[in-house]
């Protein structure tokens, strides 16, 4: 890591275009290294996966190094490990600490109560999902979060949402779909956004009705 991390400063030392860099233009080379790791998990190939971790690792150390040169960041890759370091020892607290987790429902508790502590300040179940998600993904995070804190955005008979034998029959509903609004040129991703907002302003506006703050979440390594 120490050999990535010199590489690196030297790249951005020496490499013009490298100098232009910013955390902002980096976004762009980010979302597609992941998205290219994701390729890689789901083909189920050794050295591609291997490549795109990798590649996925620079990024982080490209950040990093942009940081430590900056004028009220610089932090440095040390710094990000020894943060994520903390975070994971702390959400972690019955393999760190006291607590005890024999099943996977007594690691969702103590997760659960972990996170609390941590976001005690957050006002609502929305606040830390990142909004530039694709839509599916920002959809099944925003509806996760409301199932979770028992707030119901189908309560009414306008829209009752359809069941599902399997992922493909799913699957093949979600491709029609695509392809209707390709036919009619409309943009599926941006229309899903749009109802997306206003889901989640139905669901402040229940939040402020029913008091219901944080809410809990699902575990994950974030």
């Amino acid at each position: 890591m120490d050999a990535l991390a010199t590489s690196m400063s030297t790249v951005l030392d020496t490499c013009v275009w490298s100098k232009t860099m910013t955390h902002e233009s980096l976004i762009t080379y980010l979302v597609e290294e992941s998205y290219e790791l994701i390729d890689a998990v789901e083909a189920g190939d050794r050295d591609a996966l291997l490549e795109e971790l990798g590649d996925v690792l620079l990024q982080v150390v490209f950040h990093s190094e942009i940081a430590r040169r900056t004028s009220g960041e610089e932090f440095s890759l040390d710094d990000v490990a020894r943060a994520a370091n903390e975070k994971m020892i702390r959400r972690h607290p019955h393999v760190f600490g006291n607590d005890v987790a024999l099943t996977v429902d007594d690691v969702y508790r103590v997760w659960r109560a972990a996170k609390a502590r941590e976001k005690a300040t957050r006002t609502s179940i929305l606040e830390g999902i990142p909004q530039a998600m694709p839509a599916l993904a920002l959809a099944d995070k925003v509806l996760g979060r409301a199932t979770q804190a028992g707030l119901d955005i189908f309560q009414t008979d306008a829209v009752k949402p359809p069941v599902f034998e399997d992922e493909a029959q799913l699957g093949a509903l979600l491709l029609s779909i695509a392809a209707s609004a390709n036919e009619q040129g409309l943009d599926a991703e941006r229309a899903l956004r749009s109802a997306l907002r206003d889901v989640q302003e139905t669901l402040r506006a229940a939040e402020n009705e029913a008091g219901a703050g944080a809410g809990t979440q699902e575990p994950s390594v974030h």
